[in-house]
């Protein structure tokens, strides 16, 4: 609201993927939304939506748990528009506007002209800038009713593809940084306590040298590879990679700020095909990336520029275990939530126990296998909560409310969900 007030804008249409970008204003100052466009979001709490419902447009992919989850959330919100993308999954690390910009570009013009004709938003005319305002990174282009958009997530062209033409009749306002999107929930993630402690056996049972070269595959927004420069004392070369570019942006400006840009590399590479030449690393590791890309040629790009007696590490979500939820509910109902994949897996991604297998068959050795748990309190775990209130009926939800809210009253409230961890190392003489 802040920026909003800076720039004089009293009334925006919004466009968004993440519930937590919309949800405090959809909340709090509702009148300020002249209309909320939802583009492929990959978990909905459609509760925040209240008085909105009849200004959202939701943009859905038919395919997978996300298409179902939204669904379902919109199921008591008939008054909603919903749009549907055929032969589309709209996973976490989908490139919508590369994959649909097309399809998505028109659906947007439309709604957006039927909201104005229904709920006039003044028109602005600001200059072309670019700037920051506590910890949100905002530029403006084109001239009309403000359209401010927040971050698509994951996906790695975020809105370029389409924004000439929606800043051809609108004042876009397209905005980031370390407190929105994907950075602030891979920000939250790798600072939790759980998380880190599978990064750690991780890390440990890697048997770092001093000197050592790494190689983050699927950087992010670089939590962990700052954290490992700390970690270290600075005592390894880090070089960390990403498609994403936007996220690349913000990592550099996460380093610099914490005086760690001298000990990390940021690059922009896809993890199927590395940017990098054969041997070229001492470690290589990766972090919740494997789940939705090829996993084969992923790890047999790791291992390819891994140093003969070099190690791989990889972490992925595990949807073949079960979470632990520490919750006072029915035991029916807490199996059923227990029960819940961690995370979704694409048609050649891995996030099951087949990860130990494929390490053996990409020809590594002394494999070690750690399955783990992630402990997640407070707000960590209420980020997982939304996967679960979306599996949940009515009944079902409120009974979890009462519980959540017991729990976290007596001090005792956490979600532990399940990662497959494995260490491996490059044969001295041959590759497979």
């Amino acid at each position: 609201m802040q920026l909003f007030r800076q720039l004089g804008l009293d009334r925006v249409h919004l466009a968004a993927r993440v519930t937590a970008d919309w949800r405090d204003l959809a909340t709090t100052r509702p009148e300020t939304i002249a209309s909320l466009t939802l583009v492929c979001p990959t978990g909905l709490d459609a509760t925040p939506l209240g008085a909105l419902t009849s200004r959202v447009l939701v943009l859905t992919g038919d395919q997978g748990t996300p298409a179902e989850a939204i669904s379902k959330a919109m199921a008591a919100h008939p008054e909603a528009s919903i749009i549907t993308l055929n032969d589309y999954y709209g996973h976490p690390r989908a490139d919508l506007l590369t994959d649909r910009a097309e399809d998505i570009g028109a659906a947007m013009l439309a709604f957006l002209a039927r909201m104005d004709q229904l709920h006039a938003v003044k028109p602005v005319s600001l200059p072309a800038q670019e700037g920051e305002l506590d910890g949100i990174s905002y530029r403006i282009q084109g001239a009309g009713a403000p359209l401010v958009l927040l971050p698509l997530g994951l996906a790695a062209s975020q809105w370029e593809p389409l924004l000439p033409r929606l800043s051809a009749q609108y004042c876009t306002l397209t905005l980031g940084g370390a407190i929105l999107g994907s950075v602030a929930s891979l920000e939250a993630r790798g600072r939790s306590t759980g998380y880190l402690g599978v990064v750690r056996n991780l890390i440990a049972e890697i048997h770092l040298h001093p000197g050592e070269t790494i190689l983050d595959v699927g950087c992010g927004s670089g939590v962990l590879d700052r954290w490992l420069a700390r970690h270290t004392g600075g005592a390894h070369r880090i070089t960390a990679v990403d498609i994403h570019r936007t996220l690349l942006r913000e990592a550099a400006a996460l380093a610099t700020k914490e005086g760690l840009a001298e000990h990390i590399e940021f690059r922009e590479g896809n993890a199927e095909v590395l940017p990098f030449g054969d041997n070229s690393f001492d470690v290589t590791m990766s972090a919740t990336v494997m789940e939705l890309l090829d996993a084969e040629r992923m790890l047999r790009e790791m291992v390819r520029v891994t140093r003969p007696g070099g190690r791989v590490g990889v972490v992925v979500r595990a949807i073949d275990m079960q979470s632990f939820v520490n919750v006072p509910v029915r035991a029916e109902l807490k199996m059923k939530i227990a029960a819940l994949p961690n995370g979704l897996a694409g048609a050649r991604g891995c996030a099951d126990g087949s990860l130990y297998q494929r390490f053996r068959n990409a020809g590594l050795q002394d494999v070690q296998m750690l399955p783990q748990l992630a402990t997640y309190a407070g707000a960590r775990a209420h980020a997982a909560d939304e996967r679960i209130e979306a599996a949940l009926s009515p009944a079902e939800l409120a009974e979890w409310h009462t519980a959540v809210t017991q729990a976290e009253a007596e001090g005792t409230f956490f979600i532990a969900p399940p990662f497959h961890c494995v260490v491996g190392t490059v044969p001295l003489a041959g590759r497979p």
